[in-house]
């Protein structure tokens, strides 16, 4: 038995289309944060860039700090008392986001499954989110973040995928073995990566990520029903 099944969020519990989703997600912010002297463009650049800090951490801060430490680099030192309006789009007007995320019931089957055999879930979404966004899109997804044991968001965690340290820190912190873990994802490279610890992947191809076309015939993969054949 597994001591822990990790789930992936957008993608995988949450079905979207990447681009539709982040083209959303910056008309919106670009919005919110015009009144406050943010040049549109500028302020998605920054973003972005902010993004690329994060994924790069090497692990000496938090993903948070990654963040606001490039973010003000580029926008100015002044920029961090902005946060509150950064938050408060999260509460707000970040919830539209949600017309372009689709919605599948089978993911809160799957996650129950887990829980039913007395497995933990663990949401393990890429940490390049505060918590208060990551609790809105597992709500989107029909679950609650009651739902996990433990899930990464940029405030605790020092690394990201496909970076293996990302994996290596949560079996760390929840003193598991990842050898007895299954990590559900839909992204190849992010994801698949997990095996490289001795973990299970199973990757479901609903809103399947290739960036390298990977033969995928030796590791297990399909749709809701047969991740929950693959549960059982």
């Amino acid at each position: 038995m597994y001591q822990a099944v990790l789930f992936d969020l957008d993608g995988t519990l949450l079905p979207m289309d990447f681009d539709t989703f982040v083209g959303q997600y910056f008309r919106l912010l670009a919005k919110k944060l015009a009144p406050h002297g943010y040049d549109p463009k500028a302020l998605i650049a920054a973003i972005w860039e902010g993004t690329t800090a994060m994924v790069e951490n090497p692990g000496n801060c938090t993903n948070e700090e990654a963040f606001w430490n490039c973010f003000c680099s580029r926008m100015g030192a002044d920029a961090r008392k902005d946060a509150p309006v950064f938050d408060e789009y999260y509460r707000k007007e970040f919830q539209q986001v949600q017309q372009v995320c689709g919605f599948a019931p089978e993911a809160v089957q799957a996650v129950q499954a887990v829980k039913a055999k007395g497995i933990p879930a663990v949401l393990a979404t890429n940490p390049i989110f505060p918590a208060v966004a990551t609790h809105s899109r597992i709500r989107w997804a029909g679950l609650a973040p009651e739902d996990f044991s433990f899930i990464t968001t940029y405030e605790n965690s020092r690394y990201c995928k496909p970076n293996l340290n990302y994996y290596h820190e949560i079996c760390k912190t929840l003193a598991l073995d990842p050898t007895r873990c299954l990590m559900v994802g839909n992204d190849v490279q992010e994801d698949l990566v997990a095996r490289e610890l001795g973990m299970d992947v199973f990757l479901l191809t609903d809103c399947l990520i290739d960036r390298k076309e990977t033969d995928l015939s030796a590791i297990p993969h399909g749709g809701f029903a047969d991740l929950l054949r693959f549960l059982d």
